[in-house]
Formats: C-alpha cells, structure tokens, sequence
C-alpha cells in the first residue's frame, strides 16, 4: 500500500528499487552508523527479507520518493526487522545525503507512529540509534522517544515509544 505525506510518497520497496537504494544503502559514509550493504545483490536480498516479513506482519518498510521530483531519497518506516529478530515492531529509516537536513525522518517517523497506533494498535514501537548519530537520535526524542538502554552487541542505544497518545 502506497501512501502520501506532505511531501514525500512511500511505496513498496520492489527490486527494481535497488540500484537506487544502493546508491545510499551502500555508501560507507552514509551507513558509518549501522550496516553498509556490499552490492546489489545484498541490496535485493534485503528488499525480500523485508517484503517477505511484511506479507507475516501487514506492515514493513517503504522505498521513500521525494514527492516533487519523484526521486528517490530514502528507505525505511515501521517493521520487524528480518535481519535482526526479535525486538518488536521499531522505526528505522535510511536517507540520500541529499535529503539530511529536511526533516524528512521525522515526517516519516511522524506517520509511522500514526500507523502503529491507529490501524495496528501497536502500544509500543522501538528504534535504534548509534551513539554518534545524533541527528537520528534528535528525530527519535522530538517524536516522543525515550532512551532505554545501550546495546554493547550492537553498539547502539534502545529507545521507545508508547502510543498512548500521539
């Protein structure tokens, strides 16, 4: 399912997507904070896992087009990772360089938290952010995140968010 926000549309991530997410996906800078993806092929496979997790959960990441050009400039949304298991529904979202700065994380944040709560029902939802990633972590507190943890395995801080109220 396809959606809208005020600027942005988030589509199902299809395989032809992968070139361009691997433009940033891929890019060792882009990804110094979690995990790089080697080619397209791993890109590809990471689509799948995540499409296949989507048709067990009826929710998973989007493929994120900038809405006034059609471009594509980020991955992410609500879902339970397939890669790393286990943790609950959580919010992660991926961006082109070309995108940071523009508040596009916390717009997609922002409908996550609206999903969750109104058509899932979910009470809680997780994300993750490294320690020197304070962009993210500025996105996940101004949406009512709070810091649970550190996670020495995978180097990262544990928030949450109840959805009491929005």
């Amino acid at each position: 399912m396809d959606l809208e926000t005020d600027r942005l549309v988030l589509r199902t991530p299809r395989l032809s997507h992968g070139p361009d997410l691997l433009r940033f996906l891929g890019d060792a800078r882009v990804m110094q904070y979690t995990h790089r993806l080697a080619d397209l092929a791993a890109c590809r496979r990471y689509i799948a896992g995540h499409e296949c997790q989507r048709r067990k959960t009826g929710f998973g990441p989007w493929t994120v087009f900038r809405k006034s050009d059609d471009r594509i400039i980020g991955f992410g949304g609500l879902y339970n990772d397939p890669f790393d298991p286990g943790w609950g529904p959580e919010i992660g979202y991926y961006f082109d360089p070309s995108a940071w700065g523009n508040g596009y994380a916390s717009e997609l944040t922002g409908v996550c938290l609206v999903i969750a709560r109104d058509q899932l029902r979910l009470v809680e939802v997780k994300a993750f952010a490294h320690p020197k990633n304070v962009a993210s972590r500025n996105v996940l507190c101004k949406a009512g995140f709070e810091e649970q943890r550190f996670i020495p395995k995978m180097n990262r801080y544990l928030y949450s968010r109840r959805l009491t109220a929005i």
